[in-house]
């Protein structure tokens, strides 16, 4: 069966299934949730009813599985494997190995079922066979990153913990500028509730001077500048994320990235298509539609299309020696707020 996370967690708090997949972007709330039914399997011993499992030891799934725990009713078994859930799209049936372990669940369930725990954990998961198989006989939770609303609720429940005042205009703001990879914004809260210490406040001016910023984020800031004709602003941004050892290639990319999101925003805009769709961006991303179309309001479309010609040309001609990327981009730059 399908679970979300909340249902999932219900479920592990009344009884725990044999067979668990775990996957999705969220890999810190894939790790609760694992620590969560270790807590509840109760005592482990690595080696004995306790087996974990990677890529490199794939094979020994079975065996593991087969050899008894000596001294306890059952074994806790994690298995984190990508390859288990990747689908070659050009063949109907599954890798050798994937065969293997899904023949080995559909025939020998009661077996599973009385012996172990078995937790497998993936980032992606494409429908192998595999999957097939954990989905009829166990649970399948997809875990992605949270939206902003559960965000924030996560990051004020932490901050009450501490006795540490927060508003959500603050913690939007967060996420804005940090992004919304739940372990990077519990980091980021810890440092700001320590600054701001028991009874006091976390403010817009603590997470902009504390707080560490998603290169996305500084660009989105860079090209408002440059929207504006703020061409002096724009580079002691650029300076910036080169004295923080960015690197000039991954901002380039970083800038391309975001005119061409610019301009593809412009076309869903006129062609009247869904812009999240159009972008590409994820559930707890739809906050920056708005971003963008504010944005999109200061430039021309051929304007846009210069700067992805002008972004294209520098990095062809950087690479091949025939133009330093630092001045280049400096160029760039210069050149449209002439």
């Amino acid at each position: 069966m399908n679970l979300n996370y909340d249902a999932l967690n219900k479920s592990i708090d009344s009884e725990l299934n044999p067979l668990y997949l775990l996957y999705g972007n969220e890999q810190y709330l894939i790790e609760t949730t694992v620590n969560k039914i270790k807590k509840k399997f109760g005592e482990k011993i690595l080696g004995i009813n306790y087996i974990l499992i990677d890529e490199s030891n794939l094979e020994d799934i079975i065996s593991n599985i087969q050899m008894p725990a000596f001294g306890y009713d059952k074994k806790l078994m994690i298995v984190k494997s990508a390859s288990l859930f990747k689908k070659d799209g050009r063949k109907k049936e599954g890798t050798p190995i994937q065969e293997k372990i899904a023949n080995y669940i559909k025939e020998n369930l009661d077996i599973i079922k009385e012996s172990v725990i078995l937790i497998f954990i993936s980032q992606e998961a494409d429908k192998t066979v595999v999957f097939e198989e954990i989905e009829k006989n166990g649970i399948v939770s997809q875990i992605e990153e949270l939206k902003p609303f559960q965000l924030v609720k996560k990051l004020k429940q932490i901050c009450s913990l501490y006795k540490v005042n927060v508003d959500d205009v603050t913690l939007n703001y967060l996420i804005e500028t940090s992004g919304t990879n739940l372990q990077n914004l519990i980091n980021e809260i810890r440092k700001l509730i320590e600054h701001a210490g028991e009874n006091g406040t976390i403010t817009l001016e603590d997470v902009n001077n504390l707080s560490i910023k998603q290169i996305e984020s500084i660009i989105f800031n860079l090209t408002d500048n440059l929207a504006i004709r703020k061409i002096d602003k724009a580079l002691e941004i650029l300076d910036n994320l080169i004295y923080q050892k960015e690197p000039v290639q991954k901002i380039l990319i970083t800038l391309y990235n975001h005119f061409k999101k610019l301009y593809l925003c412009s076309i869903a805009i006129e062609e009247n298509k869904d812009v999240v769709f159009s972008l590409g961006l994820k559930p707890n991303q739809t906050f920056l539609v708005n971003k963008y179309k504010k944005q999109l309001s200061y430039f021309k479309r051929n304007e846009l299309k210069d700067f992805l010609k002008a972004f294209i040309e520098l990095d062809y001609n950087s690479k091949n020696g025939k133009i330093d990327i630092d001045v280049g981009l400096r160029s760039i730059l210069c050149y449209y707020c002439r």
